[in-house]
């Protein structure tokens, strides 16, 4: 038996390399390369419904991009969406049991793996709809978002959806000053009045010398509708900022501006929009826009933003800045503001650019000086009731104040992140009592500043 060195030493015998075994070789390493590693499917980690009148939407929420193809089939009405690299699971699944019976657009949907690593969803619709399919890379708590945005043939019209709600006429004749709340009797007048009257004689006319009745009969006074545009901040995928109690911005402005709908309309003549009655989103621009489309004559937007200071408290009006802003704070709240695109999720393909910026002209000017004037009368009133953060009116380069030809002012009614002015936002007295007060700058802005005769709105 040979010893192991002599085994070693035994010089190798090399077989002879062939063509064949050259190819075989190389086409193996190729495959190997080449070769697919087995596909991850993505995570679904959260999926909302999130239904109005302007529009439905749904969004999944996953763990990496998602590539969606869709198309609409005819009678009856449906929305077909094979979304690939995904696998169904019980989170996807959930999608059915959120689709609510007052939809405004969709009945039903269907969840089903239609092939491997494709799946299908299928939406059962109430009428023909205009589908946006887009997504969004990841932004703040948000990881990547596939969105599903259902809008009707015809857009919701502001104006056609107060009429149907009872808050607008179809016979409204907006000409004329409207008629304000009285004011205080002038003590000199009252005097006067109080003195006995002096009787005067007047010498009898002949008959061809009298004056019509008709002709001297005073112009029947015609007044119309104040209208105020009231705007709930954030709403649907964007929250805005959260208390340390959890408590949510876009839940308290919208209480807050329901009250405040309700105190303004008690007044004579005056009736009030809401860019949003419920929780979804409104892009920044479609904000201005339903003001705009009702001729409003005011636009109010209502938050409660935050800070990253616990410390920080108070309440402050802003208006629009053609020159930057006021304040250091000013222009950080402004950028966190204008981000509401990004986290309630725009399809930016889509989205007017018209806000992103505004060539000043004299109509900017003439609107940034009586949202000045609105924003004085109302930051006078809260401080009657409230903290304020600063004992003037800032600015700053808010998108949603950028329409040209509407006063526009913006409320931080407090500090959702002070956790004393988190129970006071959450307290239904405090709620009612910064309603009240933006209500009397309100009338207080108007008795000094009656707004112009406009064109029948029809």
């Amino acid at each position: 038996m040979p010893r192991p060195s002599e085994i070693r030493s035994k010089p190798l015998i090399a077989r002879p390399v062939t063509r064949r075994t050259v190819l075989k070789a190389g086409g193996t390493l190729l495959l190997s390369v080449l070769a697919p590693l087995p596909a991850c499917a993505a995570q679904i980690l959260a999926v909302r419904v999130w239904p109005a009148a302007d529009y439905t939407r749904v969004t999944l929420e996953n763990d990496s991009e998602l590539k969606a193809t869709h198309f609409v089939v005819p009678d009856p009405q449906r929305l077909v969406v094979d979304i690939e690299g995904l696998e169904l699971n019980p989170t996807l699944k959930s999608l059915v049991a959120k689709i609510q019976s007052n939809d405004p657009y969709i009945k039903q949907v269907r969840v089903g793996q239609n092939r491997p690593n494709v799946v299908r969803l299928v939406f059962d619709l109430k009428e023909e709809i205009k589908p946006q399919v887009f997504t969004l890379a990841p932004v703040g708590n948000y990881k990547h978002r596939l969105i599903f945005d259902l809008y009707p043939v015809q857009p919701v019209d502001p104006i056609a959806a107060m009429i149907e709600k009872g808050e607008w006429s179809r016979d409204d004749a907006p000409v004329g000053q409207p008629e304000l709340p009285a004011a205080p009797p002038d003590p000199v007048a009252k005097q006067e009045s109080e003195m006995p009257a002096m009787v005067a004689v007047k010498p009898e006319l002949p008959p061809a010398l009298k004056p019509d009745p008709k002709a001297a009969a005073k112009p029947q006074k015609v007044t119309r509708m104040i209208t105020i545009a009231l705007d709930p901040g954030h709403g649907g995928e964007d929250p805005g900022a959260t208390g340390a109690a959890g408590t949510r911005e876009k839940d308290i402005v919208l209480a807050i501006a329901k009250r405040l709908k309700f105190k303004l309309e008690e007044l004579p003549n005056m009736r009030v929009m809401l860019t949003r009655d419920d929780d979804y989103f409104v892009p920044l621009g479609g904000r201005v826009d339903k003001a705009r489309k009702v001729q409003a004559d005011l636009f109010v937007s209502i938050h409660a933003d935050a800070f990253v200071e616990p410390s920080a408290r108070g309440s402050s009006v802003f208006v629009l800045s053609e020159k930057g802003a006021t304040s250091t704070a000013a222009r950080w709240l402004a950028n966190k503001e204008n981000l509401a695109d990004a986290i309630g999720g725009v399809n930016i393909k889509s989205h007017d650019k018209q806000l992103a910026s505004v060539l000043f002209d004299l109509s900017t000017t003439a609107q940034i000086n009586d949202s000045m004037k609105l924003g004085k009368a109302v930051l006078g009133e809260i401080g009657g009731i409230a903290r304020l953060h600063r004992g003037a009116v800032e600015q700053a380069g808010f998108a949603v104040l950028k329409a040209p030809d509407i006063p526009s002012i913006l409320i931080e009614t407090a500090f959702i992140s002070n956790p004393e002015e988190e129970a006071k936002l959450r307290d239904n007295g405090y709620q009612d009592q910064i309603a009240d007060a933006i209500t009397k700058g309100i009338k207080r802005y108007f008795s000094k500043n009656p707004p112009m005769a406009k064109g029948q709105l029809t």
